[in-house]
């Protein structure tokens, strides 16, 4: 295993280019046999050899122009030394999809054999230039027993199918299908699936007219549960069609859903490959957000047909260029599909919390890293979530038009090429005759800046000096001062009228400007969230709770609720019955939206209070939390209970009016479940029994969790009865256990995890069981004993010989050690010394190393 890190400065043009690329499968469970045949030349003129990326299980044969030659394999290279300038270069390996449990490369798993290339996991199916900027068209032929696989699938368009032979004796019927992709792509958009599925279909007219054939491959039985996935992304093509002008350019869009799957999903060209959690949805077993979060991720892999599939990345250190951008644009989509302000609270709660986490971590990297061990390591919420964040402070600068017109040069210039950020930077100033050189500091320096706000009344009103600085990096690296928009309002005391709002441009280390106004106001800043940033700013309760009541901006208005909040739990304020009374205020208010009361109401969660701590002591957080928690609920339960009340016949449906009434009497249980009332138990109860979705169940379980763990044991043998051999399901129940904050969790864990639908080898499985317990269930998790950390390490040695993707996402919660109290602290390092003692596998290695580092 070579451990070196690779450089985003060392970058070289490939030394051969691959126009046309062949493949031939023979499926087998243990032995598939793989043919490439590759058109070949030389990129400029050198003598250097051929060397392909290469991790298969065994290279046959190496032929040249039809002339067997000699090869060499070695450090997870194929090395064929070649005159020719152009060649035709034909290679037989064979791989062990049923044993790959790595599910890299191809895969076998509960009967499906399936594809990941993305990021560097081509070169496990046959050796090749698996990069990002050699881009190829391919023709896939798939041989395979067609009883077992009728449907055997691959990119772009079928265009020939046939019978090879049948054996007298088993009937087994050897059939074979061709597709070819038109559209030349990199490697780690191949994609090939083979199995027995049912298909639901449909069909999109693009505004040109050519009708686009839709087909989503779902496992038997599961037809029913494919509705809300084919209507996302019927809306996805017209979404994009209507805001972008972006047209899909196949004959074809296929979806396959797999159980077995490392990531959410992914974009390869015209047949996603889909977690089925991302697909599978009715309302008896999925909830509102699992709707939600099936409508996005169809519309982010769709909208990667144009960022990310005709434009790709050169090299992979230009992640976000696809990614940040495709966030982006799913945001943009779910916010007209449903709410803009709900969504901008979710990923400014994301980047609080996850992505302010990594930039305080050891492994803090820019939008754009410099430099890479493991690239699966680099799918991060900074790339991904703050690399979104930056490209919507573009569109802040540029406005919607701006935007759209760089986005049309953009595939003007570049469509069917692999380019860069700065490319997609450049577009984007030439359309608009902008200099955008400052702004690109935003890719190349990591850390969350600190924008320190301090404010002085004048005779014609307020003078506002914002400082900015990068506190979570080291002083020997120089921070160049970033372009941060910000988006205000000016609001007055009396009355709460707005007096004016608009964006300024805060681009200096410290810079003042002037707000002038006749009465005395209050400036709310960072509507809409409008830059990633942390903000210093000393605002007393009086002025939080004046935010809440009048600002426009619904986010900022949700923003000083979770303030006021923080300042209890904090310590900053004494006075806890303002926040009574303000929470009466809002249960009171029938004024006010009920999508935007649940939020204003929502309680900050465990993580969103720890980063606003130096040193985190989670136990004092908990406590302080749940002291402050019931002395609300102690004071305001008729309040609570009488807008509970009134929340009893939802409407099901995925309909947005329903989905506010059901998140508010989410939130309303929640806060009863913090009650010492003889009467919330029965009242929890009566919710899940009286339920008629997975919505209000899944809420009573939570509000279970935290009033009585038995309780919860109770409601989840009902569930477990009612919905038998239902995976997605099974997976709420195992979270739920996992998050049990009791001391017997690690038992519950463990009668679960012998449940028959259970399988350590099913990243589903693990990640709702196990990774609900490190990731959100502080109080186990953080025990002062250790113990927590002591499993964490003895599940990651287990999953990093299975799975090492999985394992080096699930080590997060150790690589923050050094923010911790010095015994949890010190705890915590113990366990990161022990894993650096063995043979890691490269992504867990480049984690525990750069923690300890």
């Amino acid at each position: 295993m070579t451990t070196e890190a690779k450089y985003l400065k060392d970058y070289q043009r490939p030394d051969f280019l691959i126009p046309e690329t062949e493949l031939f499968f023979n499926l087998d469970d243990e032995k598939t046999l793989v043919r490439s045949k590759l058109n070949v030349e030389r990129n400029g003129s050198h003598n250097r050899p051929l060397v392909l990326d290469c991790q298969v299980k065994q290279v046959l044969s190496v032929a040249i122009d039809g002339v067997m030659v000699e090869f060499k394999v070695g450090q997870e290279q194929l090395f064929v030394d070649v005159q020719q300038q152009v060649f035709e270069l034909e290679i037989e390996v064979i791989v062990d999809p049923i044993n790959n449990t790595a599910l890299e490369g191809l895969y076998k798993s509960a009967g499906v054999f399936c594809t990941q290339c993305e990021a560097e996991s081509f070169r496990r199916i046959t050796p090749y230039l698996d990069r990002p900027d050699v881009l190829s068209v391919f023709t896939v032929t798939i041989f395979a027993d067609a009883e077992l696989y009728p449907h055997m699938l691959s990119n772009g368009n079928l265009v020939d199918s046939g019978v090879v032979s049948e054996d007298d004796e088993t009937n087994q019927q050897i059939s074979w299908v061709k597709w070819h992709d038109p559209h030349p792509k990199p490697s780690y958009l191949f994609a090939l699936v083979a199995g027995d599925f049912d298909l639901l279909t449909d069909e999109f007219v693009t505004h040109s007219g050519r009708k686009v054939d839709l087909e989503l491959f779902v496992d038997k039985g599961n037809l029913h549960l494919g509705h809300h996935a084919m209507a996302s992304l019927i809306k996805s093509m017209a979404w994009d069609e209507q805001r972008y002008g972006l047209e899909y350019d196949l004959d074809k869009y296929m979806v396959v859903a797999v159980d077995f799957f490392n990531m959410g999903a992914m974009e390869n060209k015209g047949l996603n490959v889909f977690n089925s959690k991302y697909v599978l949805a009715d309302l008896n077993t999925a909830t509102d957000p699992d709707y939600h979060g099936i409508e996005a991720v169809i519309g982010h892999e769709y909208f990667h047909n144009w960022t990310g599939n005709r434009v790709t990345c050169r090299d992979w250190f230009q992640l976000s260029l696809k990614e940040g951008l495709t966030v982006f644009r799913d945001q943009q989509f779910s916010a007209d599909m449903g709410s803009e302000v709900l969504e901008r609270i979710s990923h400014a709660n994301i980047i609080r919390t996850m992505q302010f986490a990594e930039d305080a971590g050891p492994m803090a990297h820019p939008i754009r890293p410099e430099k890479v061990i493991e690239m699966n390591n680099f799918y991060t919420v900074t790339v991904y979530d703050k690399g979104a964040e930056v490209i919507r402070m573009m569109h802040s600068l540029l406005g919607e038009s701006g935007f759209r017109a760089g986005m049309d040069l953009y595939f003007k210039r570049h469509d069917g090429t692999a380019v860069t950020c700065d490319d997609f930077v450049s577009a984007m100033a030439d359309a608009n005759n902008k200099d955008l050189t400052q702004f690109q500091n935003w890719y190349s320096q990591a850390g969350t800046p600190s924008v320190v706000v301090t404010e002085r009344k004048t005779d014609k009103g307020i003078e506002l000096t914002l400082s900015q600085s990068l506190p979570t990096r080291p002083p020997e690296e120089q921070h160049k001062p970033l372009v941060i928009p910000v988006k205000y309002e000016l609001i007055a005391n009396e009355g709460g009228q707005s007096l004016e709002r608009g964006t300024i441009i805060f681009n200096q280390r410290k810079q003042t400007f002037t707000f002038d106004c006749s009465v005395p106001a209050t400036l709310v800043l960072f509507e809409n969230f409008s830059a990633p940033v942390k903000v210093q700013r000393k605002l007393n309760q009086a002025q939080l709770i004046h935010i809440v009541k009048y600002a426009t901006d619904e986010f900022c208005r949700w923003d000083s609720m979770q303030s006021l909040w923080l300042q209890q739990i904090n310590g900053k304020s004494d006075d806890s019955q303002g926040l009574i009374d303000v929470i009466e205020y809002l249960i009171n208010n029938d004024d006010i939206a009920p999508s935007i009361k649940a939020e204003l109401l929502t309680l900050p969660n465990y993580t969103s209070i720890a980063e606003t701590f130096d040193v985190i002591d989670p136990a004092h957080i908990l406590t302080v939390k749940t002291a402050i928690t019931q002395e609300v609920i102690a004071s305001l339960f008729p309040a609570f209970i009488r807008l509970l009340s009134g929340l009893k016949n939802i409407e099901d449906g995925y309909v947005q009016s329903h989905v506010a009434q059901r998140r508010l009497k989410h939130v309303l249980l929640t806060y009863l479940s913090y009650s010492d009332h003889a009467e919330v138990e029965d009242i929890i109860r009566q919710v899940y029994l009286n339920s008629t979705n997975m919505t209000e169940k899944v809420s009573a379980l939570e509000a279970a969790r935290v009033y009585s763990s038995d309780l919860l044991e109770q409601l989840l043998a009902k569930m477990d009865a009612e919905f038998k051999g239902n995976v997605l399901v099974f997976d709420k129940m195992t979270s739920a256990i996992a998050r049990l904050p009791v001391n017997d969790v690690y038992q519950k864990m463990q009668l679960w995890s012998e449940h028959a639908l259970f399988s350590d080898k099913n990243p589903n499985r693990i990640r709702s069981l196990y990774g609900a317990f490190v990731m959100q269930n502080p109080e186990q998790f953080h025990d002062d004993s250790g113990k927590g950390y002591q499993f964490l390490t003895q599940l990651l040695k287990k999953l990093d010989k299975l799975n090492p993707q999985l394992a080096s996402r699930m080590i997060s919660p150790l690589l923050s050690w050094k923010r911790y109290e010095p015994t949890r602290s010190a705890l915590m390092k113990q366990q990161l010394d022990e894993l650096n003692g063995l043979d890691l596998s490269k992504d867990l290695f480049e984690k525990v190393s750069s923690a300890l580092g």
